[in-house]
């Protein structure tokens, strides 16, 4: 009888570039790289709903009010795809969210910075899900099936979110020299934040080695910093806006722009907990969830009465 090597099965999967679904075997160090992402991608789209829900009651105009609530509640739906997509590799909702709540889990440092105008909206949308989206386009195509498919829905809708934090720019930078100027500040503080989004250096990354060796990633941190870059910069100079780097020079060689590090050590810091807003989100979903108990105690006891309904029947 031949012996089945669950092993090369795995790595053959990976050879043809066919997708590991969540009863076939993988390597527990697999499990436990998907765990870790996929739960702090969650993180972030539910802990990226504060910043800028801070500002639909104050947005500009009732249009605007709409458009930030729509994307706002699709931050809430990424979070649930993916929660999803985790709970498919053993791991409850529950054990999920208590990592986050008690500080032990990480999500995007980009969300610990705080959005002080209506700019940074804009920024936020322009800039942040910019880099998002090259980062997550990649992921449609990673080697787990759930976290792939996923990833289909919210490229789309980041899409959208995108286009909306640009045509706020847009709206600003043509407007009057105050609303250039708020606009040019936004930019100022958002684009180094935005630069750490991708990860540390590729040579300092402790997880991009088994990310790019199992496909869950296909790019490396620096090569997808470097296209947001190259893609950004067309539209700062179309919006007639500059970015806050004196070593920002077009490389012919390279065909790609020469430009700063961001700080690695504020990146660290803020990784740490040690960030402008890390206290302020964890006590606003700590808040939310504790307020919430409520509403998943009585649809628990729902589905417990319909399953009781069911037996019975």
């Amino acid at each position: 009888m031949a012996v089945i090597n669950f092993e090369e099965l795995f790595e053959s999967k990976l050879a043809k570039n066919e997708m590991v679904e969540p009863k076939d075997w993988m390597p527990e160090n697999y499990r436990k790289h998907l765990i870790r992402q996929i739960s702090q991608h969650a993180h972030s789209e539910i802990v990226g709903m504060l910043p800028e829900g801070n500002w639909i009651t104050r947005a500009p105009s009732l249009r605007a009010k709409l458009v930030l609530l729509a994307k706002v509640q699709d931050e809430g739906g990424h979070g649930l795809y993916l929660y999803t997509a985790a709970e498919s590799l053993g791991i409850s909702r529950d054990e999920m969210l208590n990592a986050l709540l008690t500080g032990k889990a990480k999500y995007s440092s980009i969300f610990n910075y705080p959005t002080l105008t209506w700019a940074d909206v804009g920024a936020v949308g322009w800039l942040v899900d910019g880099a998002a989206i090259m980062n997550q386009v990649m992921l449609q195509r990673t080697s787990y099936g759930p976290y792939a498919r996923a990833m289909v829905r919210i490229c789309k809708e980041e899409s959208f979110h995108q286009r909306q934090g640009y045509e706020i720019m847009t709206h600003l930078a043509f407007g009057t020299p105050a609303q250039k100027e708020m606009a040019q500040d936004a930019l100022n503080r958002w684009w180094y934040p935005t630069l750490m989004m991708f990860g540390p250096p590729d040579i300092e990354s402790p997880n991009s080695e088994n990310a790019m060796k199992w496909r869950i990633k296909r790019e490396t941190n620096d090569e997808l910093r470097q296209r947001f870059v190259n893609q950004t910069m067309p539209q700062i100079e179309y919006l007639g806006l500059t970015v806050p780097d004196k070593n920002l020079k077009w490389n012919e060689a390279k065909k790609g722009f020469d430009f700063s590090e961001p700080d690695w050590t504020e990146f660290k810091n803020v990784i740490k907990g040690n960030g402008p807003c890390n206290k302020e989100r964890l006590a606003s979903r700590n808040k939310s969830h504790n307020e919430g108990a409520w509403v998943r105690e009585a649809a628990s006891a729902y589905a417990k009465k319909q399953n009781e309904n069911y037996v019975a029947a």
